[in-house]
């Protein structure tokens, strides 16, 4: 079997290349760090099996983080194997470094020159430089699938020795005479075979806005503040409510059938609540999910997120993270599981352990369905600033987590960033669909796999008795009540010490989109109604009943951030341990406990003695800690520190 490697910089389009040769569906991003590790699949080219291997990204064989290692062990390993080198037209100087490098060490190098879809910055003669370096070039097109024939023709060409003059100078040089003697021979080789046309790589006009100093920070909690609009509101809300309506046609005639043949018992109830419910509830919700992927995907896929990273490193900074980090949190928007999972690309270890910690703390698309109904019951029509609101929250929150870790037990060596605007391109129409089509598919299957095994769970659970005896329509409690009222009281200092609400607390910790069925479940609602969900939680004769509006807010604020989803702790254990595992876990309901604590009595307050007064009170608590920690910090000046003789605060 032949095996081939796709080798080449970050955002060469290394994985639009695997996909459209093998035919897969491979998260590809205008974002350095999208790979993180090596992915193979096997094909078919005329009649012969192929092993394509796609590798993260590397500017040359010297590893500078953990993903570069594992493209340079692979291609050390296969030096004899088809070496697919992919060069972006418009970055051609830096591209032909790693090229010249693979040449040196003997590889088999089949050189690819993609010209994204926008204007090129030179005009290349690939004929020439072909003949120059004695290695096969094959110009193309990636975003429109030119090319592709010859690069599965050519992958079976036999090995040319390259021609590199300046190799034969390499004896006893060090890597620096090494490195220059490359960019020496890259002049000479761009001076013969390129043309300038006077565009600049990357550069735009929106950038002086997008990138201003004063301006960026709003720029992006507006561009994201629309994104939610249109994800929760605008589109989404309108869309969720046709899927519902749609979901009642198809089901109603199905629960009918149950119900004429078992009757009105506790297998009807299974079917109706657990089942049909419990799938209802989540899959109303499906559009807004989609939406909120979309949206993320087109900010990844435009070149915007490489600005965010930039905007957001001198803050990432400041409390021991890197603007890698960024990508790692807003992919936590989406899915926890899969953002901690690209932690693995950050160079410090203490780093990489403290962003996949607090990525769970931003809210992930699960919590959709909880923020959309439970919100609802209290904000109404503004529960789009509730929303705005809790992700911020969870930001905030995530932020103060990791500058506590880095002052005590997780201090981060100093970090070097090295990051490359793309420049903004046009979202294909086709990797659009993909992304639909892909976030669907996972999204329906959780549902139909984990998501109605746990509805199923939490109804036996709170339908039968230790003696397993059907408690429907009795005054004898179930097992899931037993066990709540054991656990109620915990949360009575939070607002919601309800037994019902404690055991969907529970069942979230298997998937968050089950809290908001569960809650329907145990107040008999139509899954589908979710107008009469948040009308109920209110209501003296539901199970799930809340107090006040403040008991709500808690909830919702508790629910944004306590214990992440079982997938997100194996994802965790697998990226960062046992021991920092179980400590995430810990310190995440203890901040989720403490947070909700604090804004419950704020709220409560607000609905006794009103906004006004409440908000002249918590000025004057936050003069009062000002104050005192200005004058603990002046007391810690006078009296000095260990390292006086090089202290620059000492010496003024």
């Amino acid at each position: 079997m032949h095996k081939v490697l796709l080798v080449g910089n970050p955002n060469a389009g290394k994985t639009t290349l695997f996909n459209a040769l093998t035919r897969s569906d491979e998260h590809v991003g205008n974002w350095h760090g999208v790979t993180v590790d090596a992915k193979a699949k096997e094909v078919t080219f005329d009649d012969q099996q192929v092993q394509i291997v796609d590798t993260p990204g590397i500017y040359s064989l010297k590893a500078m983080s953990l993903e570069e290692e594992v493209s340079i062990n692979e291609i050390l390993k296969n030096k004899d194997k088809k070496i697919v080198n992919l060069c972006d037209q418009n970055t051609l100087a830096r591209s032909l470094y790693l090229s010249l490098c693979l040449l040196e060490e003997g590889c088999d190098v089949l050189l690819i020159a993609n010209q994204p879809s926008l204007k090129a910055t030179c005009k290349v003669d690939f004929a020439k430089l072909s003949k120059l370096l004695n290695v096969e070039i094959v110009a193309t097109n990636l975003s429109k699938c030119e090319g592709l024939d010859k690069i599965r023709k050519k992958i079976f060409l036999p090995k040319k020795v390259a021609n590199l003059p300046y190799f034969a100078c390499f004896g006893g040089k060090s890597e620096q005479e090494k490195a220059e003697s490359r960019y020496q021979y890259i002049d000479f080789l761009l001076n013969s075979c390129t043309k300038q046309t006077g565009e600049v790589y990357g550069k735009s006009k929106v950038d002086k806005i997008l990138l201003n100093k004063y301006l960026s920070i709003p720029c992006f909690l507006a561009i994201m503040a629309g994104v939610f609009f249109l994800t929760f509101f605008l589109i989404g809300d309108f869309l969720s409510q046709l899927l519902g309506n749609a979901l009642k046609v198809v089901t109603t005639p199905i629960l009918n059938v149950v119900e004429s043949w078992f009757g009105s018992g506790w297998v009807f109830d299974l079917f109706a609540v657990a089942v049909v419910g419990g799938l209802s509830t989540v899959l109303t919700f499906l559009p807004q999910v989609v939406l909120l992927f979309l949206f993320l995907s087109i900010l990844e896929d435009s070149g915007y997120m490489a600005r965010v990273a930039f905007v957001f490193e001198d803050l990432l900074g400041r409390v021991g993270l890197s603007g890698k980090s960024i990508y790692t949190l807003l992919m936590g928007f989406g899915c926890s599981t899969s953002a901690i999972m690209t932690a693995r690309t950050m160079d410090e270890k203490k780093a990489k352990i403290k962003t996949a910690m607090i990525c769970p703390y931003m809210s992930c698309s699960a919590k959709i369905p909880i923020y959309t109904v439970i919100g609802a019951a209290v904000f109404g029509a503004k529960n789009l600033w509730c929303i705005v609101g809790l992700y911020l929250l969870g930001i905030v929150i995530a932020l103060c987590v990791s500058k506590v870790c880095d002052k005590t037990i997780l201090k981060s060596d100093n970090q070097t960033f090295i990051l490359e605007f793309p420049p903004y391109r046009m979202i294909s129409p086709k990797r659009i669909a993909r992304v639909l089509i892909k976030n669907t598919k996972q999204f329906v299957s959780k549902v139909a796999s984990v998501m109605i095994a746990t509805n199923v769970i939490v109804w036996v659970l709170s339908s039968f008795d230790f003696a397993f005896g059907y408690v429907a329509g009795t005054n004898k409690g179930s097992m899931l009540e037993s066990f709540g009222k054991i656990l109620a009281p915990i949360f009575v200092p939070l607002g919601f010490g309800n037994w019902a609400i404690v055991a969907a607390l529970l069942a979230g910790v298997v998937a968050k989109e089950v809290v908001v069925s569960s809650i329907a479940m145990f107040n008999g609602i139509d899954a589908g109604n979710t107008n009469l969900i948040s009308q109920s939680i209110f209501l003296s004769t539901s199970v799930v009943c809340f107090a006040s509006k403040a008991s709500v807010v808690s909830f919702l604020v508790f629910c944004l951030l306590y214990v992440p989803c079982l997938s997100s702790m194996a994802m965790l254990w697998q990226e960062i341990g046992k021991k920092w595992t179980f400590f995430a876990i810990f310190v995440q309901f203890c901040v989720a406990y403490v947070t909700s604590f604090v804004i419950y009595n704020i709220a409560f307050a607000i609905e006794i003695f009103g906004f006004g007064p409440v908000l002249c009170l918590l000025c004057g608590v936050g003069c009062v800690a000002v104050a005192v920690l200005c004058v603990v910090k002046k007391f810690k000046l006078k009296k000095g520190c260990s390292n006086c003789d090089n202290c620059r605060r000492c010496k003024r």
